[in-house]
């Protein structure tokens, strides 16, 4: 890669990736959001999507380790309180887990993790350690997926409502409050990203970055469709539905 793009097309290129890596086109989002799940398959779900949950202020706190801007520190600090909680707010874990709450999982089983897939401890923590381990401007790009959570989190809160007697208002509080969060945190980051992949090579970087977040939410996703979609073939020690 040679070309310099501009900032428009960097930013149309990076859209390009969410029109078509993002895990709302994933088989499993189609069931979940379609009411094509039973009880146990949901509860799968959503505690298997704990790990992540629980992993993003880990993530944020390693980026932040590297930061030598006080100012960048003091924005990007919110995301850790958005997910941790600050002040009056329990924080979108504590929201995570109402949900799980609500469908009936022990908070005790949730929070040990003992009953995630393999595979989805495994893309998680590769998302943790990408972040640790690739220069800033990589790491804030690899967040950029936050462009496109909007649409599906709308989507999940009318679909699961509608589809699903056991999913009340309450219990997608956490997706409501991401429909405000998640904007005012991926326009910061793409500002950021797009005012600093100023090369060839620190574009195509930021791509990359993208493209391999988009691979650990996708690969997440693959590994409940085949444990409790098809084949159904569940991993020893890994949530059993009853």
């Amino acid at each position: 890669m040679t070309e310099i793009f501009t900032p428009k097309e960097l930013e149309r290129r990076l859209r390009k990736i969410g029109d078509e890596r993002y895990h709302n086109l994933h088989p499993f989002h189609k069931m979940l959001h379609g009411g094509k799940m039973n009880f146990g398959q949901v509860q799968a779900w959503a505690l298997n999507r704990y790990v992540y949950q629980t992993a993003i202020p880990r993530k944020d706190a390693a980026l932040m380790a590297k930061l030598e801007d006080r100012e960048l520190r003091r924005e990007w600090i919110r995301r850790i309180h958005d997910h941790d909680g600050y002040g009056s707010d329990d924080g979108g874990i504590e929201r995570w887990l109402k949900l799980t709450d609500g469908l009936k999982l022990d908070r005790v089983y949730v929070t040990s993790q003992a009953g995630a897939l393999p595979a989805t401890r495994f893309a998680v923590e590769a998302y943790v350690h990408f972040v640790y381990e690739h220069p800033t401007l990589e790491a804030i790009a690899s967040s950029l997926t936050e462009l496109f959570a909007p649409g599906i989190h709308a989507e999940r809160i009318a679909g699961m409502l509608e589809h699903y007697d056991f999913i009340s208002e309450e219990l997608v509080a956490y997706f409501r409050k991401r429909l405000d969060q998640a904007p005012r945190d991926s326009q910061f980051a793409l500002t950021f990203v797009l005012k600093n992949a100023r090369t060839p090579e620190q574009q195509q970087a930021v791509l990359n970055a993208l493209k391999f977040k988009t691979d650990v939410l996708w690969a997440q996703l693959d590994a409940l469709y085949f444990a409790y979609v098809d084949p159904g073939f569940i991993p020893p020690g890994a949530f059993r539905p009853e």
